[in-house]
C-alpha cells in the first residue's frame, strides 16, 4: 500500500449546545466563548504524541473553501495518553463571532509518534494530516452571542493507530504504524457557575477560577463589583481553585489587603455554587 488516507469522521448526532450567559467584566457581550479540548480512550502504548500544528473551523457550506477560519492556537506536541479518565487538553479558548459552525479540522505536522510497550519510539505516518487535515463535521451548531460552548475531541487510540501486517522486528521503525484518527466529537454544556462576596469591597479583587482537574491552563476570571459581589458563569463541572487578588491598595494606616486562595471548590452542571463571603483582611 502506498497511499493512506486519514479517517474523516462525520458526526451524525445533533449537537445540542446550550448557551450560558457570561458575567465577566472583561467579556465581550457580542462574542461567543469557544473552547476546543482533546481527550483520549486508552490504548496499549506507553505514549501517543500528536504533532498538532493548527486548529480550524468552517463557517460556510462544505463546498466553499473560503469558509475555513484559523483559531488562536500555539502548535504543540500533545501526548494524548496524559488525558484519560476525565482529563482533557485545552487546545483553544477564545472569543469567537456568533454564527454557524460546519466543520472543525486539525492539521498535523510530521513529528507524531508512539512509544510502544517495548519502550521504543515509532514514527506515525500521517500524510493526509499534514495537508488536508483531520476533518470532523458538525451538525446544527450555532454559536450565540454571550454564550460559552465547548467541543471535546475524543481520540480513540486503539482504533486510530494501525500496525502494518507485514512489519517485522528489524524493519524500519518509521514503517510500523499508521495514524488513521478515529475521533468522536462531543458537545459539552457549560452550565456551572460560581458566586460570592469579598470584603472589604474596596479591594476590588480579580477573581480567578482554575479547574484543578485539567492539566494545563484552564482559567476563567472576573472582578468583584463595588459592593464586593462576583459571579462566574459558563463553567464546566469539576473541582476548582478560586484565587482572589486585590487590585487596590489599603488606605494608609490600615492593614494591607491579602491575596486569598480557596481550593477544592466543587462546581456542578446546571447549578451556581455559592462560596459565601471571603475576607481579604
Amino acid at each position: 500500500m502506498k497511499n493512506y488516507r486519514l479517517l474523516s469522521l462525520a458526526v451524525a448526532a445533533t449537537l445540542a449546545l446550550a448557551s450560558c450567559s457570561k458575567n465577566n467584566d472583561t467579556a465581550d457581550a457580542s462574542a461567543t466563548k469557544l473552547e476546543v479540548r482533546l481527550t483520549d480512550a486508552p490504548g496499549n502504548f506507553n505514549a501517543v504524541v500528536l504533532d498538532v500544528q493548527q486548529v480550524e473551523v468552517h463557517l460556510k457550506d462544505e463546498a466553499d473553501p473560503s469558509g475555513w477560519q484559523t483559531l488562536a492556537f500555539t502548535p504543540q506536541a500533545v501526548n494524548v495518553l496524559d488525558y484519560v479518565n476525565g482529563k482533557s487538553a485545552l487546545l483553544v479558548s477564545t472569543d469567537f463571532a456568533p454564527g454557524d459552525l460546519k466543520e472543525i479540522r486539525l492539521l498535523l505536522g510530521p513529528n507524531s509518534y508512539v512509544v510502544g510497550t517495548d519502550g521504543q519510539p515509532y514514527a506515525l505516518k500521517t500524510p493526509s494530516g499534514q495537508t488536508s487535515g483531520v476533518k470532523l463535521k458538525l451538525d446544527k451548531v450555532t454559536l450565540v452571542a454571550g454564550a460559552t460552548y465547548q467541543l471535546l475531541l475524543d481520540f480513540d487510540v486503539a482504533k486510530s493507530i494501525v500496525e502494518r501486517g507485514n512489519w517485522k522486528a528489524g524493519n524500519d521503525k518509521k514503517e510500523r504504524y499508521l495514524l488513521k484518527p478515529v475521533i468522536r466529537l462531543v458537545a459539552q454544556d457549560l452550565h456551572g457557575g460560581l458566586r460570592g462576596t469579598v470584603s472589604p469591597a474596596a479591594a476590588r479583587p480579580q477573581v480567578l477560577a482554575i479547574r484543578a482537574a485539567i492539566t494545563g491552563p484552564d482559567t476563567v476570571s472576573t472582578f468583584a463589583d463595588a459592593a464586593g459581589a462576583f459571579q462566574l458563569n459558563g463553567l464546566a463541572a469539576g473541582t476548582y481553585q478560586v484565587q482572589f487578588f486585590p487590585t487596590v491598595a489599603a488606605p494608609t494606616g490600615q492593614a494591607a489587603y491579602k491575596s486569598v486562595v480557596r481550593p477544592g471548590i466543587i462546581v456542578t452542571n446546571d447549578q451556581v455554587t455559592d462560596l459565601g463571603p471571603t475576607s481579604l483582611n
